[in-house]
């Protein structure tokens, strides 16, 4: 049953972290002011804003002007909420769950800003690199491991990003590799880097076959790096083991 109340935590995490997102933009505080209608500025009211029910009780409308709920709220509280649920069946209740917990929120924020502005803003990734560092050592990291493996990360999207002149990847990929070696380590770093690139690389040709998008379309990768990242802190161990295993077949 306590995966029931993680599954709660989650969604409230992530009705936060919807307003975290939505005020980044701005000059406001995530944590000071009432949440208000984009549309039509009005307070919207607690028993307006519980996570789902509301979304689903209002048929996706605000009450005061009827302007249509944008499908990010929902969608950012559940995929909190089942995040979190995973995380829980991995480790269970452990330190490992609440720190990879506050990595999983940095990596939500930044999946879903920059797949709305295709931007990875500094006030997200820089606070994530030292959230980062001092959680990892807290759970007993190598140190080693942790810089080496955030000096590769942001060099691997630096040299892309000047190579190309910012065509390939933008500015805010190389402070995301850092936050993604700190979290990792430079070898699950590895791990991460393919899984985004196959993944990436998979949703392109279904873009493209679908002729959503165009061959020189500009597509952010922030939300296959994030993706990728959070499979790579569930599973990231076993995926280096099995491929260590094969390659020495």
């Amino acid at each position: 049953m306590i995966f029931v109340f993680v599954f709660i935590f989650g969604l409230a995490l992530g009705s936060f972290l919807n307003v975290v997102i939505n005020r980044l933009g701005s000059d406001k505080s995530a944590l000071k002011g009432r949440s208000v209608c984009p549309h039509c500025r009005a307070v919207i009211a607690w028993y307006d804003n519980i996570p789902l029910i509301s979304f689903a009780i209002l048929g996706a409308r605000c009450r005061s002007c009827h302007q249509k709920i944008s499908w990010q709220y929902p969608l950012v509280e559940l995929g909190t909420a089942i995040a979190l649920v995973l995380l829980y069946f991995r480790f269970d209740i452990m330190p490992t769950f609440w720190g990879y917990a506050l990595f999983t929120a940095f990596l939500i924020i930044i999946f879903v800003y920059d797949l709305k502005t295709y931007l990875i803003l500094d006030r997200v990734s820089v606070p994530a690199m030292g959230i980062a560092c001092i959680v990892s050592i807290l759970l007993g990291r190598d140190v080693v491991s942790l810089l080496l493996g955030a000096t590769l990360g942001a060099g691997f999207f630096a040299a892309q990003f000047f190579l190309s002149g910012g065509t390939w990847v933008g500015d805010g990929d190389i402070r995301l590799g850092a936050v993604m070696g700190l979290m990792l380590g430079w070898q699950l770093l590895l791990v991460a880097l393919f899984i985004a690139y196959v993944i990436g690389a998979a949703v392109g040709i279904v873009l493209l076959a679908s002729r959503r998008k165009q061959a020189s379309s500009q597509v952010p990768f922030g939300p296959f790096l994030t993706l990728a990242t959070f499979v790579t802190l569930l599973y990231g161990q076993e995926l280096l083991t099995w491929y260590v295993n094969v390659a020495l077949l």
